[in-house]
């Protein structure tokens, strides 16, 4: 979930596994004991990568999975692969599918129709990977719109995804950044509900792969400024919800003065 909170280069040390497990717990209540195993249990099983003939990567086209691959292909990029075949398999569309959101779609037929499709990974992909995610994690906005000018083919979808991560971060020093105005543009065309502004902002801005809980988290951060852009009612516990339970989801939410003065 590396669209969400700190990221490091190493994901894997102690450290830095305690950092993210700690400001997640905080923002999006997954609890951090939780999140500290299931991480080390993936990166055991990672390490684990020679023991099999191939490996093969499937993922989709927004931010969330781009983010995720590059980690992957900076991990695989400092490793000796030996024996391994290491494959990559990544769609943005399929076809008969109008608005694809991701792999979690399609059936177990279709996913079929992907199988032996993928390609392999070469030095490209690898250093590409390996740059992007570098540049991702140490928050060098420079070096990674660098990055972004120049030849990204070898991940097709990566500077798209990139792209709107840099739209999301804000110019301003309000902090108001492209997902902050697509829920007042929603919220002022006449949505109210959590749920309804989730799917809305979801469909415009699908490259970022947004999900719920991260989602909720964004709503909160409105509510929460000094100056408010949205404010809620029907809830009582919204600042200590941070799962979007069910009296969140049942809210109604409405721009304040100052979320108008923004659309």
């Amino acid at each position: 979930m590396y669209t969400v909170g700190p990221v490091f280069k190493e994901m894997n040390t102690d450290t830095h596994l305690t950092v993210r497990a700690k400001y997640l717990e905080q923002n999006l209540g997954i609890p951090a004991e939780q999140y500290r195993m299931t991480c080390k249990q993936q990166e055991e099983q990672l390490a684990k990568f020679r023991q099999y003939d191939e490996v093969v990567l499937w993922f989709e086209h927004d931010l969330f999975d781009q983010t995720m691959l590059c980690y992957l292909l900076s991990f695989f990029a400092h490793q000796d692969l030996g024996n391994t075949k290491l494959n990559l398999l990544t769609i943005g569309e399929f076809p008969g599918i109008e608005r694809f959101r991701g792999l979690g779609q399609l059936t177990t037929e279709q996913l079929l129709t992907l199988s032996g499709t993928w390609q392999l990974v070469s030095s490209k992909e690898l250093q590409l990977g390996d740059a992007l995610w570098k540049a991702y994690a140490s928050r060098d906005l420079d070096e990674l719109r660098q990055l972004l000018d120049g030849d990204t083919s070898a991940l097709p979808f990566a500077k798209e995804a990139y792209l709107a991560y840099l739209s999301r971060l804000s110019s301003e020093p309000d902090g108001i950044g492209s997902v902050e105005q697509e829920v007042m543009k929603e919220i002022a065309a006449g949505e109210h509900s959590p749920d309804g502004l989730f799917r809305k902002v979801g469909n415009t801005l699908h490259q970022l792969g947004l999900g719920d809980l991260e989602f909720w988290y964004v709503l909160r951060t409105m509510a929460e400024r000094s100056q408010p852009l949205i404010m809620l009612e029907g809830v009582e516990d919204f600042k200590t919800d941070t799962t979007g339970g069910a009296s969140f989801k049942n809210a109604s939410i409405s721009l304040t003065k100052a979320g108008l003065s923004r659309v």
